[in-house]
C-alpha cells in the first residue's frame, strides 16, 4: 500500500448529524472520570441532571467518521498508525443535549521521507444541526509511522508548543478508573486495543491501553479545575501531543504552568515517570 496524496486530500467524507442526549453527556463526564467525588458539587454539574452542563472535550467524540484509514484506497498501514497530537477549538460552549452536524476532511498530508513516515493533518468541524452556528473546530495529526517516502510534501509541519523551562506552578494527580477504556470505548472509538486482551497483546501492549483523546480529557480535567474553576465557557482552546501510552488505572501527574490566560501543561505517569503528553497548552478566558 502507499499513500495517495490526491485520494487522501479529496475523501469522501460525509456530513455526520448526531443527536446526543443528557445521558450522553453524563455519561461521556464519567467516563473520563468526573464523578469520582459523588458529593463535589463542581464535579456533579457534568454528572447530574440537575444544572447538567457537558464537559467541553465531549466534542472529541461527536461526528466521529468511523475507521476510515482502515480502507485500503486511504494507503496507510494502520498497524502502524497512531494518534500524534490533537487541538480543539471551542466557539461556544457545547449544550448538554443538541443536534450537531460534523464536517471532516484531510488538510494536509506530510511526507517525512522514507522510513520515517508521514502526517495527515485531520480537520472536523462541528456546528450546531440546522442554524450552522460554529461549536467546535477539531485538529488532529495522524503519524502514519510505516508510510513516509510516497513522494509528498515535505511540509509545512505544525510546530510544537514551546514548554517553560521553569518547575511548574501546580503538580496535579489525576488518577483514571481500571475500566477507563471500557467505558470510554461505548462513546465512539471501539477499536478493540482498548478492550481485548490478546488483540493488545499482538500489538505490543501487556493489556489494552487508555484511548489518547480519554487522557486528553483527563489532563484537560486538570487544567480547568486548576486554572478555571471548572467553568466549562473558560476553556477556549486545548492542545498536546501524545508521546506514551496510558494503562487504565493509573495515575496521571499533570504539570500546570500559568501566564494570565495562557496556560502550558504536560502529564506524566506517576506510577512509572513516563511523559504521555507533552507540548501542551490551553487558553482559559478571563471569570466574567
Amino acid at each position: 500500500m502507499t499513500i495517495e496524496l490526491e485520494t487522501l486530500l479529496n475523501w469522501p467524507f460525509e456530513d455526520i448529524v448526531q443527536t446526543y442526549t443528557a445521558r450522553d453527556s453524563m455519561f461521556y463526564a464519567l467516563s473520563v472520570g468526573l464523578g469520582s467525588d459523588p458529593v463535589d458539587r463542581d464535579q456533579l454539574r457534568f454528572v447530574y441532571e440537575k444544572g447538567l452542563e457537558a464537559f467541553p472535550t465531549m466534542a472529541l467524540v461527536l461526528g466521529y467518521p468511523g475507521a476510515w484509514a482502515a480502507d485500503l484506497r486511504s494507503g496507510i498501514d494502520v498497524s502502524k498508525l497512531v494518534f500524534g497530537e490533537q487541538q480543539v477549538t471551542w466557539h461556544r460552549p457545547l449544550a448538554s443535549a443538541a443536534t450537531i452536524r460534523a464536517r471532516e476532511r484531510i488538510v494536509n498530508v506530510v511526507d517525512k521521507g522514507a522510513g520515517r513516515g508521514a502526517l495527515v493533518y485531520v480537520q472536523r468541524q462541528i456546528v450546531e444541526d440546522g442554524s450552522e452556528e460554529p461549536l467546535v473546530t477539531l485538529d488532529g495529526t495522524l503519524f502514519c509511522r510505516g508510510d513516509g517516502g510516497f513522494g509528498g510534501p515535505s511540509g509545512p509541519v505544525r510546530e510544537p508548543w514551546r514548554m517553560p523551562e521553569s518547575d511548574p506552578d501546580w503538580t496535579v494527580d489525576m488518577p483514571t478508573l481500571p475500566q477507563a477504556a471500557l467505558l470510554y470505548r461505548l462513546n465512539a472509538d471501539t477499536n478493540p486495543l482498548h478492550a481485548d486482551p490478546e488483540v493488545a497483546l499482538a500489538a505490543g501492549f501487556p493489556r489494552p491501553i487508555l484511548h489518547g483523546l480519554c487522557t486528553f480529557a483527563v489532563a484537560a480535567h486538570a487544567v480547568l479545575k486548576t486554572c478555571g474553576e471548572l467553568i466549562p465557557q473558560r476553556l477556549r482552546s486545548l492542545r498536546a501531543r501524545f508521546t506514551a501510552p496510558v494503562f487504565p488505572g493509573e495515575t496521571l501527574s499533570v504539570e500546570l504552568w500559568q501566564d494570565g490566560d495562557s496556560v502550558s501543561f504536560r502529564a506524566r505517569v506517576r506510577e512509572r515517570g513516563v511523559i504521555v503528553l507533552d507540548g501542551g497548552h490551553a487558553l482559559i478566558a478571563p471569570k466574567s
